[in-house]
């Protein structure tokens, strides 16, 4: 998938566990409770992306675009987000209890 154009798709619940999303535009795609655990999303672009309760641990997200993406219960635990562009990111931080 490394470099693939995946605007706008639903990738609802999808298991993408350790997957090679490099450069990938995820531009407003759906990505609710998906597993992405592991996965290398470095450079990739989620601008505007739902990732509400996504797993996301251990991700390499490094470089990635995030944009208005919607983080909201996702669990970052063990992500790199290093040098990643978090600007209007919602739920970025926030646990739900």
């Amino acid at each position: 998938m490394s470099g693939a154009n995946l605007t706008g798709a639903d990738l609802t619940g999808a298991n993408l566990t350790e997957v090679n999303a490099t450069s990938a535009n995820l531009t407003n795609a759906t990505l609710t409770g998906a597993t992405l655990s592991g996965a290398n999303l470095a450079n990739a672009d989620l601008s505007n992306a739902i990732l509400y309760q996504a797993d996301l641990s251990g991700a390499n997200l490094s470089n990635a675009t995030l944009l208005q993406a919607d983080l909201t219960e996702a669990n970052l635990v063990d992500a790199d987000l290093s040098r990643a562009d978090l600007t209007g990111v919602a739920g970025f931080g926030k646990h739900a209890g």
